[in-house]
Formats: structure tokens, sequence, C-alpha cells
């Protein structure tokens, strides 16, 4: 069995949702009939109540409403009984501090209560950080001092219900903090798992209020808890204890076997790139698909190993075989040449910068017979774009012809258009692939579908010269990453000389074409894949919300 991070949550929240409807101590409970009422336990957290009030400790208790039917979570154990979080233990919130004074009075002092903030504390069953570096001196009169044991929770803002956790020792905390410390010995971990289970969490968030959203302190003491005899908390602790140590081994062991498979994963596609018998090496990984491209980071490895063979011309290598009479590309390399001349000389695209020679160290690695190394600017034509005032665009279509901006226009390699323009310059046209070259989107690429379309300046457009327009957008998705990567400036941005200096293997226009075959029909097979892997996931998180179900409907 395996455990993605989410199902683990999951399944620990379940553990706390049944520990506190008292389904994990059930056969406790038929072993230890002899074990007193809950009742007992509250009568003697009067006694110490009034005790503590009596002797100054605690303020007097408020009296709070008694519990009514149509509030309670779900039904308990006979020996259990609801009652309100105020009653059994004393609730109150800490001390803001300015951030410098914190920094120039509490930090770095050498003894002293820790200081915890809502950023030391984590979610759920995580240690609090009490080595923080702030410490509040032993004699300062005006912090409200949590003692060791008190369970703590975040009462505002986005942490909210989330952020809890136990003090190891004697602390001072924030004002957005709530401690309670439990009466009559209840169990710290008890509370804690009530905080964590779904039950409390919903209702907590319901007695929220205000934009940043926090629970004052009636409303929280207000909320209820399902309080089991205190020999009971001692045992649902310890099953919770052990469960979660089995949740976090069978974590490790998924961890362990996922960061395996993606050794494996990474191995075998470098074994792919590298070797001299593709197809050997391809059919020998195929059956390996089920057991180890079982995580979307392996098929993302396995698409861009794909694209890294096409352009070695691995992928083709049996095609070669069979087609030993195809013309070389370095023919085809001259007719382009020519006709891009011709196209200059017409005034259909601009003359650009001779282009770099192509040294012999730039040269990667080794290409198949018939092959030319090229630039992509020798095979291409690239259009940059152009900004216009917001004058000569509108949202709507009877303005002209679209207008593309930039990267939100682009989805899943599709144009998104939502402006027309009027006043139309930098045109691209149909079947051109558009390609971000600024902003966070660089390297997002997408087709454009219709007859024109202005593009703006975070947009460049590319048109082959004699050549399949699909195997120069392998090329792009191979560069892609390398392109992110160098994008440089505040706004990072892709200038027009990194795209036509772009070193590219070329073959001849008849075997792009069958690479062009070989990628789609394996990119369909890593479809297949994570088809398979979302609906494993899929069939995980049904099983657990059907869990989650069954324990909040019975």
């Amino acid at each position: 069995m395996s455990l993605q991070p989410k199902n683990a949550e999951d399944l620990r929240t379940l553990i706390l949702e049944l520990a506190i409807q008292g389904k994990l101590t059930a056969k406790w409970r038929e072993k230890n009939l002899d074990v007193e009422s809950s009742s007992v336990l509250l009568q003697n957290i009067e006694v110490e109540k009034k005790e503590l009030y009596k002797q100054k400790l605690i303020r007097k208790p408020k009296t709070l409403d008694e519990v009514r039917e149509d509030e309670k979570y779900f039904n308990i154990p006979t020996s259990w009984f609801w009652e309100r979080l105020g009653t059994i233990g004393n609730i109150f919130n800490g001390n803001s501090v300015n951030k410098n004074v914190k920094d120039t009075k509490y930090k770095g002092l050498d003894s002293g209560y820790p200081y915890i903030a809502t950023k030391d504390v984590g979610y759920g069953f995580e240690p609090i950080n009490h080595d923080n570096g702030v410490r509040i001196p032993y004699d300062e009169p005006k912090f409200k001092v949590a003692r060791k044991k008190t369970v703590l929770i975040c009462s505002e803002g986005g942490s909210a219900g989330k952020k809890m956790g136990i003090l190891e020792e004697d602390c001072c905390f924030g004002n957005k903090l709530y401690a309670i410390e439990q009466f009559g010995e209840i169990e710290s971990t008890y509370i804690l798992a009530l905080y964590g289970s779904l039950s409390f969490s919903k209702a907590f968030s319901e007695k929220m209020t205000g934009i940043i959203g926090g629970i004052s302190r009636n409303n929280f003491a207000d909320l209820l808890i399902p309080l089991p005899p205190l020999e009971e908390q001692k045992a649902i602790v310890e099953t919770v204890n052990q469960l979660f140590q089995e949740v976090e081994q069978l974590e490790e062991l998924t961890k362990e076997r996922v960061s395996l498979k993606e050794d494996f994963v990474t191995s075998a596609l470098r074994r792919l790139t590298e070797s001299d018998n593709t197809n050997k090496e391809w059919n020998w990984l195929k059956d390996q698909f089920p057991m180890f491209f079982t995580e979307p980071s392996g098929v993302k490895k396995l698409r861009e190993t794909i694209l890294q063979l096409a352009v070695q011309g691995k992928l083709t290598a049996k095609w070669r075989v069979n087609n030993p009479d195809v013309q070389p590309a370095s023919e085809l390399l001259e007719r382009i040449e020519k006709e891009k001349q011709q196209l200059i000389a017409e005034k259909n695209i601009k003359k650009e910068k001779p282009l770099p020679l192509i040294e012999e160290d730039e040269v990667p690695y080794e290409l198949p017979d018939g092959w030319v190394w090229c630039r992509l600017g020798s095979i291409i034509s690239l259009k940059s774009g152009q900004d216009l005032k917001s004058s000569q665009y509108s949202d709507k279509e009877s303005f002209g012809i679209p207008y593309i901006t930039g990267a939100s226009n682009l989805l899943n390699e599709k144009v998104i258009i939502n402006r027309w323009t009027n006043a139309p310059r930098s045109l691209a046209k149909r079947g051109d692939l558009l390609i971000t070259c600024k902003g966070s989107g660089v390297g997002k690429m997408g087709w454009l579908h219709v007859e024109s379309a202005h593009i703006a300046r975070q947009i460049m457009a590319i048109d082959t010269i004699g050549s399949s327009i699909d195997f120069i957008k392998i090329i792009m998705d191979v560069n892609a990453m390398k392109f992110r990567k160098n994008a440089v400036g505040l706004i990072p941005g892709l200038d027009r000389a990194t795209v036509l200096n772009t070193l590219v293997g070329f073959p001849s226009k008849v075997e792009q074409k069958a690479i062009v075959e070989k990628v789609n029909s394996l990119m369909a097979l890593c479809d297949e894949l994570e088809e398979q892997i979302e609906t494993s996931q899929t069939q995980i998180e049904q099983l657990m919300q059907s869990c989650l179900k069954e324990v909040f409907e019975n």
C-alpha cells in the first residue's frame, strides 16, 4: 500500500475523528466495565475550580449554558458527557509584542520564558518551536504564562483553528493564540485530538467572525468537547499515538518507494538517451511502466526524454534504415535559404542580421547521417509584437481583428482571444506558433487558429520556411526550459537573438514528419499513463472520503 501526502493527512484526521467519538476504544470499554463515568470527573473539576478561584489563581468561573441536543456533533458512549470547553479548562490568550521591542529587549536572552508566536506553532501534532531566540524575563509582570502541557490553538487569521500544539515547558505566548489549562488532569493530547478533528474544526469555523476571520474567547469557550473518563482518555491517547506512528512509518516507506522509483526513472531515461540502441531500451522500459511510472513527475520526465530523443534522431533510427534514399538535410537547408532570400526580396519578411557560425565546441552530440547542424533562425521566420494604446483595442469582437497580449492568452497550447483591435500592425497568421517572450510566462506557447491576429510586445510569432512547423514546435519544447532559465531582466525576457541563435539538429523534411508522428504516438502513451495515475489517486481519495462519510453518518 502507498500513501500520498494528502491521503496521510486525511487518514490522521479520520483517526482523530474516530478517537473523539469513542470508536477507537470500543473494545477497551468492554474490558473495563468498572471505570467510573466522566460525571465523576466533572464533579472533581467543579471542586478544583472553586479552590483555584479561592486562591485567586483563576478568575471567577463564568456559568455557561447547558449543552443542547441540537449542538452535539454526534452520539457518544454512555460513560461520556458533552461539556463546553470553558467548563473543563481556564482559557486565555497571550500578549502581543511590538517587533522592535521584541528584537531589542527580548531576543538573545540567556534565561526567561520562551515566547511562542503563531509562526512557532505547527499544524496538528507537530511540535511547537520553543527555541526561537525570544525569551521573556521571569520577573516581567505584564506577561501571561501558560504552564507545561497546556494546549495552544491559533484564534485569528488564515491559521485560525489549524495551527495548534502542546507546550513542553512553561511559556509566554502571542495574543492570537488561545491557551487552555485543563482542569481535572484532562489529557493534553486528547484536547489536541479534539482540536484536530473535522467535527470540532467545522464548529470552530462556524463561530468565526470578522473580515480577518477570528473566534472570540466567549465563542471559543462555548465550543463542545465530548468528555470521556480519565482512564479512557489515556487509552485514547495511547491508541492515537500508536496509529499515528504507523501512519508515519507507512508515509516514510512510501517516500522511500517514491524516491527509489524516481531514481530508477531518472537512470532508465538517461540510459535511453545515451544508448546506441534506443528501440531495445524503449521496449525494455515499456515493461516497467506499470511498476515505476506511478507518479506525475515520472511521466513529466518521460515526456521530456521523448522530446530529447526526437531532436537527437534516436526515435527514427529504424525509419532511416528503412528509408536509405532520402535526400540529405543539407540540400533542404540550401532550398530554404533561397526561399528565404526570395521572401526578403518580396518584402514578405524582414532581413535578419547574419547568424553566427557554429563553432565545434558548441555541438553537444553527434547527429545521424543525413542531418546537419544549423541555427533556428535559418529555418524560421520570427515576428516580434507591438503594444497598442488602450484606445486602439476593445473587448468587443466587432472592433476588428484579434489582439493577443500575453501569456494569459495561451492555454494548453491554444490561443484564447478576448480582445480585438482596429489598428493592427504586427500580424501573426493562422498556423503560426506563438511564444511568450516577456513576464512570468516566458516560453509558454500556443497555436494561432484564426486567419490573423495582432500580437503585443510580450509575444513572438514563429513561422517555418520549408520545414514542418510541428517539428519546430518539438525543438521549441526542448528549449523552453532553457529559455525560461535564461530569461533576464527585472521583468524576465527572451530576446530575438536567443531564439534565432538556438542550435538545431536538422533532418530532411520527410524525416521531420516521421519524427512528429512518432512523438505524437509516444505522447499519447504518456497521456494514458497520466490517466491511470489520476484514476488510481482518485480511487484512493474516494476510498478515504467513503471512510470519512461512514464515520460521520454512523
